[in-house]
């Protein structure tokens, strides 16, 4: 049950990373037009981070990583 409740937290904080990504893009869009390289570098980074993590099934370190991915993304996009 508690391993239930873990990955449910994982989750919304997960969904949460969507307008926060969206907010950044819209506050920050002076550092996105120069760093863009650099964050699909960190995107891919993540990625494989995320990937790691699943295997070995630390799920704090996933969670994170998977975070990141969503909130660079979401900025990328704006």
């Amino acid at each position: 049950m508690q391993e239930l409740y873990k990955l449910f937290m994982g989750i919304v904080l997960l969904i949460l990373g969507i307008p926060i990504g969206n907010l950044l893009a819209k506050l920050t869009k002076e550092e996105l037009k120069k760093g863009k390289e650099h964050f699909k570098f960190l995107i891919i980074l993540s990625l494989i981070g995320a990937i790691v993590f699943f295997i070995l099934e630390n799920d704090a370190f996933l969670f994170s990583f998977l975070f990141i991915i969503i909130v660079m993304s979401r900025s990328l996009k704006k």
